[in-house]
């Protein structure tokens, strides 16, 4: 398994981070992806990376120890999931994401390989932390 983790201090109350957060819809948007569509506990992300137009059936999951977590139900990845931690500052709020993930072989290549993952899952979850810092 691979594992992206990108943390954050934000100016925003914890309470503040869970409620974005949990409007689950605005924050994958925030995160730059093309298509986010959302019932119940099933949420479908869509999003162009490069030559590839990548698809996700993923479902939220109710963890008593995250702000968010959800995991693939399907797609391009073997495995993936994707933990959001909130933890109270004295300036505001340390926000965490970890995405671990292992690729399916039939994807992986010289065009699409780890590299591009990591380095685009950071992207998307700096652009939802910038969201979080403009709360």
């Amino acid at each position: 398994m691979e594992t992206v983790t990108v943390a954050r201090d934000v100016s925003a109350s914890p309470e503040r981070v869970r409620d974005a957060i949990s409007d689950v819809e605005s924050f994958m948007l925030a995160a730059g992806f093309d298509e986010v569509d959302v019932e119940g506990d099933a949420l479908r992300i869509a999003n162009h990376v490069g030559l590839f137009e990548i698809e996700l059936d993923l479902v939220v999951e109710d963890r008593a120890d995250a702000a968010l977590a959800y995991h693939q139900r399907d797609g391009i990845f073997r495995e993936m999931e994707t933990v959001y931690t909130v933890e109270e500052t004295a300036d505001g709020t340390h926000v965490e994401a970890t995405t671990e993930y292992a690729l399916a072989a039939k994807i992986v290549g010289p065009v699409f390989d780890g590299t591009v993952v990591k380095r685009q899952r950071r992207k998307e979850l700096n652009a939802q932390f910038d969201f979080l810092d403009a709360l």
